[in-house]
């Protein structure tokens, strides 16, 4: 699959996420920044990135990644409420990710037609979103959710469930969290460390999305460009 197939809106993130199955986190109050982020992630060989609503301009950061960052599937991240959902679509988010599971949240996704990944850590909350018919969801926060052991449970349960674990993960966890069959991708912010961006230092994040597509290239027996 090529960058230049991921502008159909038909296409499948959870197949793009299967083959570069890292999401770095993009936290931005200012939209060049976050454009700029984002080309550094794309640069290094990562294809998706969540652009999370934890600043004051962090919907202006998503449409501008979405407007001007056509190498980049951009989604939004920490939706905490339908209304909210529905301003990441209105900006150009491709997919919504929550740190918790909102019934509310969900339906807004669903009837805007984008993918969901709500947070879960307990089986509980896991077997509620395959009632709603979700197949992937988050695991958050991953490391202080049980981590591996963890999620290998859940997934000897829920066979048909896909996980994307967040939180705690980094280059000295990648492989190991990629290696569970039941995880899909991970995310995380050590992609985009804070200090390095307001430095301008945007080749640090280059070389950290490099280093994490061969982590995840190794972990799943993958070859990339």
């Amino acid at each position: 699959m090529e960058l230049s197939d991921f502008g159909d809106a038909n296409v499948n993130i959870n197949d793009i996420l299967s083959s570069r199955p890292v999401v770095p986190l993009v936290r931005a109050d200012d939209p060049a920044v976050a454009v700029k982020t984002s080309e550094a992630l794309a640069k290094g060989g990562l294809t998706v990135v969540e652009v999370v609503f934890r600043t004051d301009r962090a919907l202006e950061c998503l449409r501008a990644v979405a407007d001007e960052v056509p190498d980049m599937i951009a989604g939004a991240g920490t939706v905490l409420s339908a209304g909210q959902a529905d301003a990441a679509v209105d900006n150009g988010a491709r997919f919504i990710v929550s740190p918790g599971l909102d019934d509310g949240v969900v339906g807004v996704a669903r009837e805007r037609g984008v993918p969901v990944y709500p947070g879960t850590m307990t089986p509980s909350e896991v077997q509620h979103a395959f009632n709603l018919g979700l197949d992937t969801v988050k695991f958050f926060p991953g490391s202080l959710a049980g981590g591996v052991p963890m999620l290998k449970a859940l997934g000897s349960v829920f066979r048909t469930m896909k996980f994307m674990p967040t939180g705690g993960v980094g280059p000295g966890n990648l492989g190991e969290f990629l290696g569970v069959p039941a995880v899909l991708a991970c995310g995380g912010s050590w992609l985009t460390p804070a200090a390095e961006i307001a430095a301008g230092n945007y080749e640090a994040v280059t070389r950290l999305a490099a280093e994490a597509v061969g982590i995840a290239g190794a972990a799943r027996g993958q070859h990339h460009g």
